[in-house]
């Protein structure tokens, strides 16, 4: 088990209904995370998973295997970039 802090902006905030809280996964990877959000938050978030992208120790990912650190924001896709 690892427990990393999340932050959530734009549909993510929405889909989680916070703007950040700390959440064990079973293993320390972007995978295991998006997991774990999409059984705590169902649809909404699954749709911002899907589609978004999660940003780890500075650098964005969409790679399952990424290894977690730390504090992870889960950022919606964004229009225009």
């Amino acid at each position: 088990m690892a427990e990393v802090l999340v932050r959530y902006f734009a549909a993510a905030e929405e889909a989680a209904g916070r703007t950040e809280e700390r959440v064990e996964v079973a293993e320390a990877t972007v995978g295991s995370l998006q997991a774990e959000l999409v059984a705590r938050y169902g649809e909404p978030m699954e749709r911002v998973v899907r589609s978004g992208s999660f940003l780890v120790g500075g650098i964005v990912s969409r790679d399952p295997s990424r290894e977690l650190s730390g504090t992870v924001d889960v950022l919606p896709p964004f229009a225009g970039g």
